[in-house]
């Protein structure tokens, strides 16, 4: 069972410490030998040492090899009558090999599912009992010490019950921060989509229902004469044609990451103004913009001047005026949008109740304050006060 695809450089990046360490109390008990040949365990403790750094990318099956593996050297030393040295517990296992059994222990808890890390737990525990067991009558023969050798078993039992408890504790740490890590992660990515579905939708309803409802405007005035229609027919072409490349840009945004909706040229007066004459409303426009206005800034204030002016067209009726006024001072930039009309009873396709959202979400994510209501004696006022830098 393979709980985790790390490869063999993330391997070495987490697990490196572990390695050294394991390494150099490896050399130190060869070193520091004193009464008997060391190098006939030295086999077994690279493989036992080297199962243990290995155990992250298949935990279960590290500790059915580490259970194997001290199981065997045991078994081996046991035939040639050479005692594990120094022998940590009893008799069957080194400093090395306990530790390596306790790094492995803690990975299993880490990694593996509670079954898994259960049974290995106890597989690599049985492994250790039998090597003390199979190692003790090597030791116990007076010739190997030059004192009385009288095991201490119930310290040594306490120590082993501790170091289970240190290893298996250490895994549990761990697999907490790894859950808690995970969650952290699928908490982030779910912010992310939420916030990538929120600027789809606002983009949907920015765009291309500015163009729509422009094409249901001209549509109903065309039906009042003949002569009407004729008039409002390539209005009613270019609108289509501009829902049309919107949608592409919508398109090619979710297929390329690239930036949808016309972008902002580089005047912002010119493309507030290209809006106003596409609107067909009795725009009056006021400018006094005293900063230089952003790109991004710049695309985000067409957008809400566009949603004012669908919105005027969807909601109002009777409208003489639609007064826009874009200034700056002081690094802030105000926009204002107002008209005179009056409420209508069912707005032109119907409405999805999403604009003013919309609108205050852009308006807050630039770190700015978004305002809409009535006006009186009638009309409505959207206004927005938008950080420059």
């Amino acid at each position: 069972m393979e709980s985790t695809e790390l490869n063999w450089r993330l391997l070495a990046k987490r697990q490196w410490p572990l390695a050294l360490s394991l390494a150099f109390i490896a050399s130190l008990e060869l070193i520091t030998a004193d009464f008997t040949n060391p190098w006939w365990q030295a086999p077994g403790v690279a493989v036992i040492c080297a199962i243990a750094v290995l155990a992250p990318r298949r935990p279960f099956d590290a500790t059915l090899a580490l259970a194997a593996a001290i199981t065997f050297t045991a078994i081996y030393l046991r035939f040639i009558g050479v005692p594990m040295h120094p022998h940590f517990f009893v008799s069957g296992a080194s400093i090395s090999v306990t530790g390596a059994a306790m790094a492995t222990i803690a990975i299993v808890v880490r990694e593996a599912s509670r079954w898994y890390a259960v049974s290995g737990s106890a597989l690599v525990v049985v492994a250790m009992v039998a090597a003390e067991f199979i190692g003790y009558p090597i030791v116990a023969p007076q010739e190997y010490y030059r004192y009385e050798y009288t095991p201490d078993v119930p310290g040594y039992l306490f120590g082993a019950v501790l170091m289970l408890v240190v290893a298996v504790g250490t895994g549990l740490y761990f697999r907490a921060r790894d859950n808690e890590r995970t969650s952290q992660l699928a908490a982030s990515v779910a912010a992310a989509q939420n916030a990538e579905r929120l600027a789809l939708a606002r983009e949907l309803h920015d765009v291309v229902a500015h163009y729509v409802t422009a094409i249901v405007v001209h549509a109903q005035a065309g039906q009042m004469s003949r002569e009407t229609a004729e008039q409002v027919l390539p209005t009613i072409e270019a609108s289509g044609y501009e829902a049309l490349t919107a949608m592409r840009r919508l398109v090619g945004t979710l297929r390329d990451g690239e930036s949808s909706g016309p972008a902002a040229s580089s005047s912002l007066v010119d493309d507030v103004r290209s809006l106003a004459a596409e609107s067909g409303l009795p725009v009056r426009l006021s400018f006094d913009l005293q900063d230089a206005v952003p790109q991004e800034l710049a695309r985000s204030v067409l957008r809400l001047v566009q949603e004012s002016l669908t919105n005027t067209q969807k909601h109002a009726a009777a409208v003489s005026s639609v007064d826009v006024s874009l200034s700056s001072r002081d690094g802030v930039l105000f926009l204002a949008v107002s008209d005179d009309g009056i409420a209508s009873g069912v707005p032109v396709g119907g409405s999805g109740g999403y604009g003013i959202i919309g609108m205050r979400e852009r308006a807050e994510l630039l770190g700015g304050t978004f305002s809409a209501g009535r006006r009186e004696p009638t009309g409505w006022t959207v206004r927005a006060e938008l950080p420059i830098s």
